[in-house]
């Protein structure tokens, strides 16, 4: 079974830095294309960078410049690096498969002075 864990959230102050990490259960990063996703209070769910089997990267226009998504096969995980952090960009950021049909129980963010 697919399971991913995410870790790396927390509190950080307005222009401050994160970078989450998202641990695959299983040998799947090869197999699949990733993505983190983010929800933020009484908002949907939404992409925000994926990444293909073979590296190729897409980011949500929002986050452009400002993370950076990328993998690691080998151990088998999953990293978002988040510099510039705004308030908007306050949520829980999950890790999953793109499409999502697999994803981890996510992590907080809060971007707050």
């Amino acid at each position: 079974q697919v399971q991913f864990v995410e870790s790396g959230g927390g509190l950080v102050q307005p222009g401050g830095s994160l970078r989450l990490s998202c641990a695959a259960s299983v040998s799947v990063l090869s197999v699949y294309a990733m993505g983190w996703y983010r929800q933020a209070p009484g908002q949907q769910r939404e992409l925000v960078a994926r990444i293909t089997s073979v590296g190729d990267t897409n980011y949500e226009d929002s986050v452009k410049g400002r993370f950076t998504i990328s993998r690691d096969n080998a151990k088998n995980t999953v990293y978002l690096q988040m510099n510039s952090l705004k308030p908007e960009d306050t949520a829980v950021y999950y890790c999953g498969t793109y499409p999502l049909t697999y994803w981890g129980p996510g992590t907080r963010v809060t971007v707050s002075s």
